[in-house]
């Protein structure tokens, strides 16, 4: 029996399913969603609230004030809500309805950004209200996600040595790239125990994050209109890229599994699957990190309509029961 007092208590971080059926190659998807907040990123949540209270920054009374696409902002929303903060979420048009519903159902409030900066797109747009709202109200605080090395920090301590523990034969490692939180934490850990994993970062065709061109990105999560500041390509072995496409038919396959992902874990699944079958080889042990669940993406890439205005027909394959065939990455 396990009996908690605060949601943030609960995070179940020992659940990997098999995609090999799914993938034609070994596939260990370690499930992050499992917990009250739905995503990794009560992890992060958790541990830069846990270091603001501890250095005084964060006192009885403050309102938290952080930009986010939406799962840092869920989670956020639910320990203010549990630990009797505030909680103002900047966030922009591409959050899903669900998130932003879910988030003020928490207490929180909901600034949603829809003009862009012209340099650095909605992020830079975003970024700008945060430090307005901060020089408005000096209770307001902000943990800045972008530059919080608390962010890294909790997967140094927990999901690195967690997936170590699981699979000490572990070859490759997948891991998506939005704040690159959860990557650097879970990079650094295994390049300085375990520096022969190889650790392959995930990223969106269209973020800049590791010097591509920027271009339209409509599902949040993965992905940066800025590099991020918590990147360091020192513990990274390479790069794959997605394109939204892709994802949204691997989270279309997926679900005819039975596997209910969001986007994220779907473009991570995509890059693992691609990468797998071009240098995996007999015995070759992968693991891929799925951040998020899909029930807040029913508005967006499992509903047709949305899709077919933003990507076109993705269904011209399709099985028997119109889900989206399997196509290669």
């Amino acid at each position: 029996m396990t009996i908690i007092t605060s949601p943030q208590d609960f995070n179940t971080d020992d659940l990997y399913v098999d995609l090999e059926p799914v993938v034609g190659n070994t596939l260990f998807l370690k499930v992050e969603g499992l917990n009250f907040a739905g995503s990794v990123k009560l992890k992060a949540a958790s541990a830069m609230v846990e270091a603001a209270e501890a250095d005084g920054t964060l006192r009885p009374g403050a309102i938290l004030v952080e930009s986010s696409s939406g799962n840092l902002g869920i989670a956020l929303s639910m320990i203010a809500a549990a630990k009797g903060y505030g909680f103002v979420c900047v966030t922009d048009s591409r959050c899903n309805l669900a998130t932003r519903r879910l988030m003020e159902s928490l207490g929180a409030e909901v600034h949603v950004i829809t003009e862009p900066d012209p340099e650095h797109g909605l992020l830079g747009a975003r970024l700008d209200h945060v430090r307005d709202l901060l020089a408005s109200d000096d209770r307001h605080v902000w943990l800045n996600q972008y530059t919080n090395p608390n962010s890294w920090k909790a997967h140094y301590d927990t999901t690195g040595p967690q997936i170590a523990a699981q699979f000490p034969d572990v070859d490759v490692i997948f891991i998506g790239a939005g704040t690159t939180g959860t990557l650097m934490g879970t990079a650094r850990y295994f390049a300085d125990h375990h520096p022969h994993v190889r650790i392959v970062a995930v990223d969106s065709v269209g973020s800049v994050s590791f010097g591509t061109p920027a271009a339209r990105r409509m599902i949040p999560g993965l992905g940066m209109a800025v590099r991020p500041p918590l990147l360091d390509q020192t513990v990274i072995d390479e790069v794959v890229h997605v394109e939204e496409a892709d994802t949204i038919r691997t989270c279309h396959r997926l679900a005819r599994t039975g596997f209910l992902f969001g986007g994220s874990t779907g473009t991570v699944v995509t890059a693992a699957e691609a990468w797998l079958a071009e240098h995996a080889t007999p015995g070759t042990t992968a693991v891929a990190i799925a951040p998020d669940l899909g029930e807040r993406y029913m508005d967006t890439i499992y509903q047709s309509h949305w899709v077919e205005d933003l990507y076109g027909d993705l269904t011209a394959d399709t099985d028997d029961t119109g889900a989206f065939a399997a196509i290669a990455a």
